[in-house]
């Protein structure tokens, strides 16, 4: 296969890939007519880890990992940090539009950057804190969606809507906090990322974030089941199509591609999200929703650009 080929193949990939993960937020949507937001992220997490499991069980190379006690805790913290991820943002999902709270958890990249120089000793650039400056100014406009608004008059804000709006101001920290967890996720898996393989890596996170939102379905008192086929149809199409489908080809192309191509790319899960709750929900994001989170992705194209060649 020549390399122009493979190239395009890679893109397509990629492509597919954040197509497969914009439906995540649709399908929780339909699943939560009936499933409750804890239930929806157990489920997911378990499907996701019987399936990580059966792929280490089968895996050769891998099977006999080792791991320190030091390194078994950092995973079992990753795996609290998943746990949390999920149920805080599936949680958002209810209490806000797919455009928001897609694009809040999305800013994921900026807290693992924030953290970097403390936790992984690496620089940050000025560069990085002028995106994230513009994250928050983008983050503050979709925060103020329920009190200002643009009209003929131009732009202008009523702050007595601001306690009214008090559940929207509570779905979005959710899916900030989502964001934040998810960034420690991922900060634990940078620094182990180099002395664990990628497979029991993940069959043991996964498991442990599986196991952790089980033992809180049951501590709650939460229905498991007894829903509907259609119910379960989602369930499960949430497992396959932008967990075990999306993730398995973004895994992919971070393998056969540059990272900063990668994380461009993720850019377009918000867009394709809303675009898709704009067709099956009838969920038109608002005026300043649409200007909060084209400020926020520019913040975040801003602060993960490649400065040089060779940094990239």
């Amino acid at each position: 296969m020549s390399n122009s080929r493979r190239v395009s193949q890679n893109y397509i990939w990629l492509v597919i890939g954040i197509l497969a993960v914009s439906t995540a937020a649709i399908l929780i949507r339909f699943a939560m007519e009936e499933v409750s937001a804890l239930v929806i992220a157990a489920y997911r997490m378990t499907f996701a880890a019987i399936l990580a499991l059966a792929i280490w069980l089968f895996s050769k190379r891998e099977k006999n990992a080792r791991a320190t006690t030091g390194e078994v805790l950092l995973m079992a913290l990753s795996g609290l940090f998943l746990a949390l991820h999920f149920a805080s943002w599936i949680t958002s999902l209810q209490l806000v539009s797919v455009s928001s709270s897609v694009i809040l958890v999305t800013t994921t990249p900026l807290w693992v950057a924030l953290l970097s120089p403390v936790v992984l000793k690496e620089h940050v650039s000025a560069q990085f804190y002028l995106g994230l400056a513009l994250a928050v100014i983008g983050g503050v406009l979709i925060a103020f969606n329920e009190a200002c608004a643009f009209g003929v008059g131009g732009f202008s804000c009523n702050l007595a809507r601001v306690t009214a709006g008090s559940n929207k101001f509570l779905g979005l920290f959710l899916a900030l906090f989502g964001a934040w967890m998810a960034s420690g996720y991922m900060l634990i898996g940078r620094k182990l990322g180099s002395k664990i393989p990628t497979i029991p890596y993940t069959a043991i996170v996964y498991t442990t974030a599986a196991l952790l939102l089980d033992l809180a379905v049951v501590l709650k008192g939460e229905k498991l089941a007894g829903f509907s086929t259609e119910a379960y149809l989602f369930l499960v199409a949430m497992a396959v199509v932008p967990q075990a489908i999306g993730h398995t080809l973004l895994n992919h192309s971070l393998h056969n591609m540059p990272a900063t191509v990668v994380s461009l790319a993720l850019l377009g899960e918000p867009i394709g999200s809303t675009i898709l709750a704009i067709l099956f929900l009838k969920e038109t994001p608002s005026a300043l929703e649409v200007v909060g989170g084209v400020v926020i992705l520019l913040g975040i194209l801003v602060a993960v650009w490649p400065r040089r060649t060779n940094e990239a």
